[in-house]
C-alpha cells in the first residue's frame, strides 16, 4: 500500500466515525458541525467520499454476499379492512406507501434493526 492510499484510508476511517457521530447525535448537520467547529462543506465532501468508497468496496462481491431473508407475513383472514388490522397492532408506522406494524411481543433486536433500516429510507 502506498503512502497516498494509506492516507486516503486513514481519512476515510476518520470521517466515517465523524459522520456516524453526527448522524447518531439527533442534531441537524448544521447544528452539529457548528458545535464541533467543522465546515458543512467539509462534512458533505467527506460524506460523499465515504459513500463512494463504500460503494466501491462492495461492488465486486456484492452479488455473492447478499442474502435473501424470507419474511413471513401472516394473512389475517378474519380481518377484512385495514382499520381492523391497525387496531390489533400496538405500533403502526407509515412511511409513504409502506406500513409497519409492531406488537408488544416483538423482540428488542427486531425493533432496533427495523428502526436502523428505516433511518436510511429516504
Amino acid at each position: 500500500m502506498s503512502t497516498r492510499e494509506a492516507t486516503r484510508k486513514y481519512r476515510l476511517n476518520k470521517w466515517s466515525r465523524i459522520i456516524q457521530e453526527c448522524m447518531g447525535s439527533g442534531q441537524t448537520v448544521s447544528a452539529w458541525c457548528r458545535e464541533h467547529n467543522i465546515s458543512e462543506n467539509s462534512y458533505y465532501y467527506w460524506l460523499r467520499k465515504v459513500r463512494e468508497a463504500a460503494c466501491e468496496s462492495g461492488s465486486g462481491d456484492r452479488a455473492k454476499n447478499n442474502t435473501i431473508v424470507p419474511v413471513d407475513i401472516p394473512i389475517h383472514s378474519d380481518i377484512t379492512n385495514s382499520a381492523a388490522l391497525e387496531s390489533s397492532c400496538d405500533i403502526v408506522l407509515r412511511l409513504g406507501s409502506v406500513t409497519l406494524e409492531l406488537h408488544n411481543d416483538a423482540s428488542a433486536a427486531l425493533i432496533e434493526n427495523t428502526l436502523r433500516a428505516l433511518k436510511n429510507v429516504r
